[in-house]
């Protein structure tokens, strides 16, 4: 019973580590780019976008279907940011014990 008690008391811990971690990740913001930069998207550790930045160049009527296609990248580009940042967090909070495929943070 001794190793049950020990096991459950390393749980706890470990919830409150990936409490933590989430709070952490909830106020990190990062910022993805397409086009040389001419878009910006800055994304919460969560994954909401949170700002957007476009150049005034890009404006033009003409090329609004590049513009989109460079938002859509530059959040693409964000939000993997994101992922990779949140799969290093949890490294170093699991010790670096690999999470089985497939299962990530819980947001």
């Amino acid at each position: 019973m001794k190793n049950l008690g020990q096991l459950m008391k390393q749980a706890q811990e470990m919830q409150s580590r990936m409490q933590e971690l989430q709070a952490r990740l909830a106020e990190v913001e990062i910022e993805g780019a397409a086009g040389g930069g001419l878009v910006r998207a800055i994304v919460s550790g969560k994954g909401e976008l949170k700002r957007l930045k476009i150049d005034p160049s890009l404006a033009v009527a003409q090329e609004i279907e590049v513009l989109e296609d460079l938002v859509i990248a530059a959040v693409g580009d964000a939000k993997a940011k994101v992922d990779a940042h949140a799969a290093e967090e949890m490294q170093k909070l699991t010790g670096g014990l690999s999470l089985p495929p497939g299962l990530k943070l819980p947001f």
